[in-house]
């Protein structure tokens, strides 16, 4: 199993659970990250010196943080994109740092491709998984990891069986919020847990992401690897603050950590949104391993 992600905590918010669930089983989780996250929002106050535009370095402090992530997923094999830095944090959507030399948002989408196919000869994977083509939620660093990951696929040709997006029903988001009230309301703070304000977010439509249940082709079952998952993101406290089972990023907008993942098969022996048997529950489900 191949997983490409744009910044390092990426792979322990979005398939934490799914990636300790393989490892552990015995899968060879091979999993790329695209940047180092270079202008990530730090939370804790002690390292605001690590900013881009303070005294910097927080790149090379992510370094330390997935690796740590990694070995609490037992996760062994990660691995940069063409090197350590060779692209950097695009930042968000419409800022000026999309447009920086070394973005990644600007890099050239063959050749990185050409870099991940590097990786794909080497390890051989049957499944690759990164996000969908609007990066799950916008970020252009996460829709250039789908088109370098899509692109690589394609030139694979025939290599890999499986390609996977990463999903988020919109029904298990309705289901979060509310739980996330109710937990407030016990816990006498209407809109903060753990110091985590959600209040503003009153509707799923108001979220930048979530997918239409039917079409989310895979869920994943991981909840005995939950608190791996939680003990991954609290490896990345620069960006994290996890209140288990809560964590929240720089926006402070409480959110419940599942040990249920979900994707959708864009490619592969049935690519349809669709199965009459209803959601597959292994990645590699039709295939041997």
């Amino acid at each position: 199993m191949l997983l490409v992600h744009a910044h390092p905590d990426d792979e322990s918010i979005g398939t934490g659970a799914t990636m300790a669930k393989y490892a552990a089983e015995g899968a060879q989780v091979t999993l790329v990250t695209c940047t180092l996250g270079e202008l990530g929002e730090i939370i804790p106050p002690e390292l605001a010196h690590l900013a881009w535009d303070a005294d910097g370095g927080l790149g090379q402090y992510r370094i330390g943080e997935l690796a740590a992530a990694c070995a609490e997923l037992g996760v062994t094999d990660h691995r940069f994109l063409g090197y350590p830095g060779k692209w950097h944090d695009s930042g968000m959507m419409g800022t000026p740092s999309n447009d920086w030399d070394g973005a990644f948002w600007r890099a050239d989408v063959d050749e990185a491709a050409r870099d991940l196919l590097t990786v794909i000869n080497d390890v051989q994977p049957q499944v690759i998984v990164t996000y969908d083509d609007n990066g799950f939620y916008g970020h252009p660093d996460h829709i250039q990891a789908h088109r370098v990951a899509w692109r690589a696929f394609e030139l694979a040709d025939g290599q890999v069986s499986k390609f996977y997006a990463t999903a988020m029903p919109k029904s298990v988001l309705a289901e979060a919020m509310a739980l996330l009230h109710e937990d407030a309301a016990d816990v006498g703070e209407v809109g903060e847990v753990g110091g985590a304000d959600f209040s503003r977010v009153e509707s799923v439509d108001d979220l930048p992401f979530g997918t239409d249940d039917d079409k989310v082709t895979t869920e994943i079952d991981a909840q005995d690897y939950l608190d791996a998952k939680l003990a991954a993101m609290r490896a990345h406290a620069s960006q994290i603050a996890v209140d288990s089972p809560f964590f929240a990023l720089s926006d402070m907008v409480g959110r419940r950590a599942l040990g249920t993942e979900y994707y959708t098969l864009l490619a592969g022996p049935d690519d349809s949104p669709r199965r009459s048997t209803g959601r597959e529950h292994d990645l590699f489900a039709g295939l041997e391993w």
